[in-house]
């Protein structure tokens, strides 16, 4: 008995969808890998043994790896939204071509990304691998960049709006004010995940000077967030 309300409960249930879809396996290779480097880098500082902070940074390593080969060929994904996103006809033009440059930087780094795996999983080593992936770290900062704008203009818009309801005596309007603070919520908490995924491509280009511990944790902040997203989207 116990075991069938086990296996039968709602948590189960929604478990099994969440690991079935590549997103939700995704994000949680993703937490683990730079959970790792933040313990690499923390047990590094601390001094303790080279043996135990080799096992993070293998961990971080070999799970890098695993997420590289899922993302194969989903360059063509981003490429299709970003030609979607620039057939939009109702959509504000500033969000509009913000949503392309998002789209054309996570297609161009996936495409590049791609295209150094084979010498990431040691298939075949070539010294132009150093050179895409650093151009791969261009094309993300670039996309991420577009969604840290498009974020900031999409909060600023809502918060007219919502004084413009709150100035309003209507009552009707509450449902709208409710609907603009749950939209900016969800605006805030997107910002902020684009902010810590900023720190990655930054710190690889040379653009800002963090080490692992915080580009580690600002990585890990970032992929819980995109774990509850995902979470939230199989309930």
């Amino acid at each position: 008995m116990v075991a069938d309300a086990l296996v039968y409960h709602p948590a189960i249930s929604h478990y099994q969808k969440f690991v079935a879809t590549t997103l939700g396996r995704d994000k949680t290779l993703r937490t683990i890998q730079y959970f790792s480097r933040f313990l690499a880098w923390y047990l590094y500082r601390t001094n303790h043994s080279q043996s135990t902070v080799d096992v993070f940074n293998g961990v971080k390593k070999n799970f890098g790896s695993v997420r590289k080969a899922m993302r194969l060929t989903k360059f063509i994904e981003h490429f299709k939204l970003a030609a979607v996103a620039s057939d939009s006809k109702a959509a504000d033009p500033i969000v509009k071509y913000l949503a392309v440059g998002r789209q054309l930087g996570y297609a161009f780094y996936m495409l590049l990304d791609n295209m150094s795996y084979p010498d990431v999983a040691g298939i075949r080593k070539f010294q132009a691998a150093a050179r895409l992936q650093k151009e791969a770290y261009r094309a993300w900062f670039f996309g991420l960049s577009c969604n840290v704008i498009a974020g900031l203009y999409t909060l600023y818009n809502l918060r007219i709006q919502a004084k413009k309801q709150q100035d309003s005596a209507d009552a009707e309007k509450a449902v709208e004010v409710k609907k603009l603070a749950k939209d900016a919520s969800t605006a805030q908490l997107q910002l902020l995940s684009d902010l810590c995924d900023l720190t990655v491509p930054s710190s690889a280009l040379g653009y800002a000077n963090l080490d692992d511990g915080i580009v580690g944790l600002a990585g890990t902040v970032s992929s819980l967030l995109g774990l509850y997203s995902a979470w939230q989207k199989t309930a």
